[in-house]
């Protein structure tokens, strides 16, 4: 190899000889240093080019150089062609190994990650059966014996065929018909199960998931079906149980798919769409009819929970009904085929976390989120925009609707007065069993009131100041039309769009808004999405029953517009959990970012350290199961049918069953056996054991009859309402 110095700035050429054809075997680097400098080149394999740039040239340290001639004459110090580049010669003849990359390292990493995994894999499969309980038992203590345990040594066995209803989001959806987007989705499962496709290809299930904004039915060229059977909503997602707990213990007496019946639907729609697109309310009233038939005449207990209690009062109306809005089972049919219903975690009268849900796409845990990541939700991230792409997919479904207050403000309470005005939100619940002429409130406050009417307050200030010192703006005849100023959100659309400046600045002035109010809130922001509800829901009170207009179906899931069924014989309970705050009312502000499509956020920074406060991150909190209000689960058990009503004109028993919320001690037991919270309740014991006793052939005062840790009985006394 020749090497001539040539006149260029930042480059040394070098002549190679190489012999005709002749290619390297390796790509290996080479360096020289001259007049102190180090320079370096490299060869890669292929045909020899005459002239190789150079690549790279280091500065000269302080210590001397070697000699430009010693450093390229040096045979020892240059790399031959059959050597590895990773390795260097020294000048006493050792082999010095290159250094460890990245690369290395990763793989290096997860190979001690599958060696220790499968290790403890094979550990597992190769212990007995019993050693994982026996070292929970070891450092939690004996576990209990579930209820199907407890009651198949009892002798209890099965006896009532027993019905699931499901709530909203804990029912699987699986694609039958999709867009290019979804090709290879046919089946699969767009919610529940890992929800791997919202990672794959978020907007394309966003579409999906996302129904008419007109019909409030299947978009054009997408159908999305309920999962059907047991599995539907076994588990919500792997490993988070939703009724498989209970349908084990059941199965531990005799229950089998034969007496259980899952009554999977497709929770987005309202109820009367179920039945119009998908039979879904003649399917379960074949399936009752045909369990109690197989089962030699033994009547079925009904168990919805969340907003399946809603979805079943649309029911039993419905199948009393004539066709064709109804099914035609005649006046007598509940009477006949139902021996209880036991509702867990009842919204009779609404959840205020529905209207936070629908005015900005937000509850307590977004909210929180947001002020922990201040922009990170409302910025656009990777391009998806995420609270807009919600609020414009859960503004399709009208089954959310179903979920606002009802009642107004005879229910919920006006600027001055709310039913759980002395709640505090700290010290513990002692047991009350009393009943309703004995409860009282448990505890009595020692902070300042709460104005739990207000259910959205534009200002801290606001929310506790007197009634008189309120002036309201009305919103109604704000005029809309002037375009937001942020162009950026037009790709992701909501109906703020077309509200304008002023009639953003309008629902800021009005300040205050109660259960009333806050209805017409909605129809001001979300005309659309509130005229499609309008046809399937109502939120008043009914002045007289038997006024012809309560036959339409859009009254059905109001238990304060409709009957309870002439079945006197029938058993309804309330159960439920308590002991955990609940969200019942909001401080709002205006958002001023200019990066944000929805004007409206929960005030997080209003929020008081005092523990007795029930003001925490911009949420005023009440007792309750963390979703639903005591009010709204307990009142038409403790009030408003427990007797002969107007509401309940057969005297059908009520029962409430409250369980006071004590959260797991440790990881071991999961999320618990004794947890009260909306979800979590459905692994309960005590609740699951209530169910069994039942469905094995008991009735309310085999169980206990009423068992109250709140002040629902005295709250309820404070509601004015006719009965």
């Amino acid at each position: 190899m020749k090497s001539n110095e040539t006149e260029q700035i930042g480059r040394v050429s070098v002549e190679l000889e190489p012999q005709p054809g002749a290619r390297w075997s390796n790509r290996f680097a080479e360096r020289a240093e001259i007049e102190g400098w180090t320079y370096s080149w490299r060869f890669d394999k292929g045909p020899c080019p005459s002239q190789m740039p150079l690549i790279h040239r280091k500065k000269p340290t302080e210590k001397p150089s070697t000699p430009p001639s010693e450093a390229v004459g040096d045979e020892d110090s240059q790399q031959k062609p059959h050597e590895s580049p990773k390795h260097h010669k020294k000048p006493n003849g050792r082999i010095d190994k290159g250094r460890w990359s990245c690369v290395d390292s990763c793989c290096w990493f997860i190979g001690c990650v599958c060696v220790t995994w499968w290790f403890l894999l094979f550990l597992y499969n190769a212990m007995p059966a019993s050693f994982p309980q026996y070292v929970t038992e070891a450092i939690t203590g004996p576990l209990p014996d579930p209820p199907g345990v407890k009651l198949k040594k009892e002798g209890l066995k099965a006896k009532h065929p027993v019905v699931f209803i499901p709530g909203i989001v804990t029912g699987g959806l699986e694609l039958w018909e999709g867009k290019q987007c979804a090709d290879g989705l046919f089946r699969k499962r767009l919610w529940g199960g890992t929800f791997g496709e919202v990672y794959k290809r978020p907007l394309c299930w966003v579409e999906h998931m996302s129904l008419d904004n007109e019909t409030g039915m299947d978009p054009a060229g997408i159908r999305v079906r309920a999962v059907s059977g047991l599995v539907a909503a076994d588990y919500f997602a792997p490993g988070y149980f939703v009724w498989a707990v209970l349908i084990a213990n059941l199965a531990h007496i005799g229950y089998e798919e034969k007496n259980m019946y899952m009554a999977a639907y497709d929770w987005r729609l309202s109820f009367q769409n179920t039945e119009v697109r998908d039979q879904t309310l003649s399917r379960m009233k074949s399936s009752i009819e045909l369990m109690v038939s197989t089962q030699g005449g033994k009547k079925a207990v009904i168990v919805p929970h969340s907003m399946g209690v809603l979805y079943f009062l649309h029911f039993m109306k419905w199948v009393e009904a004539p066709a064709p809005m109804g099914g035609g089972g005649g006046p007598d049919w509940c009477a006949k085929y139902i021996k209880a219903v036991m509702n867990i975690g009842a919204p009779f009268l609404g959840v205020p976390k529905a209207v936070a849900g629908l005015f900005s796409a937000e509850a307590k845990d977004v909210a929180v989120a947001r002020a922990i990541a201040p922009g990170f939700l409302d910025t656009d991230i990777f391009r998806l925009q995420t609270l807009q792409h919600l609020m414009r997919m859960t503004r399709t479904w009208d089954s959310t609707m179903s979920m606002l207050p009802k009642g107004g403000d005879t229910i919920w309470g006006g600027l001055d007065w709310s039913p759980e005005k002395s709640h505090t939100c700290c010290g513990k619940k002692q047991k009350n069993n009393k009943t309703p002429g004995e409860a009282g409130d448990n505890s009595t406050s020692k902070t300042r009131p709460v104005n739990y009417g207000r259910i959205i307050s534009f200002g801290k200030d606001v929310a506790e100041a007197p009634p008189s010192e309120i002036k309201n703006i009305d919103f109604r005849g704000a005029v809309k039309g002037q375009s937001v100023p942020n162009n950026t959100c037009r790709d992701v659309y909501t109906e703020y769009h077309d509200m304008g400046i002023g009639g953003i600045k309008a629902i800021a002035e009005y300040k205050v808004y109660t259960a009333d109010a806050v209805i017409d809130l909605l129809n001001f922001v979300a005309p659309k999405m509130m005229a499609r509800g309008a046809n399937h829901f109502s939120y008043g009170i009914a002045d007289d029953l038997d006024d012809p207009k309560y036959q339409h179906h859009r009254h059905w899931s109001n238990p304060l517009e409709t009957k309870l069924p002439n079945a006197p014989e029938m058993e309804i309970f309330s159960l439920y959990g308590v002991g955990i705050p609940t969200e019942r009312s909001y401080i709002y502000k205006l958002n001023q970012s200019p990066d944000s499509c929805i004007p409206f956020h929960i005030m997080t920074s209003a929020h008081e350290e005092d523990e007795d406060s029930c003001l925490k991150a911009g949420v005023y909190n009440v007792d309750g199961d963390e979703t639903v209000p005591v009010l709204s689960a307990g009142y038409m058990c403790a009030k408003a049918w427990r007797g002969k009503t107007r509401f309940n004109p057969s005297g059908i028993k009520t029962y409430i069953r409250e369980y006071n919320h004590s959260p797991p001690a440790n990881l071991l037991e999961g999320r618990g056996t004794q947890s009260g919270a909306h979800v979590d309740i459905m692994g309960n014991f005590a609740l699951i054991e209530d169910i069994m006793r039942i469905a094995t052939g008991g009735n309310g005062s085999d169980i206990g009859q009423d068992q109250v840790h709140s002040g629902i009985f005295e709250w309820s006394e404070r509601i004015d309402l006719k009965l």
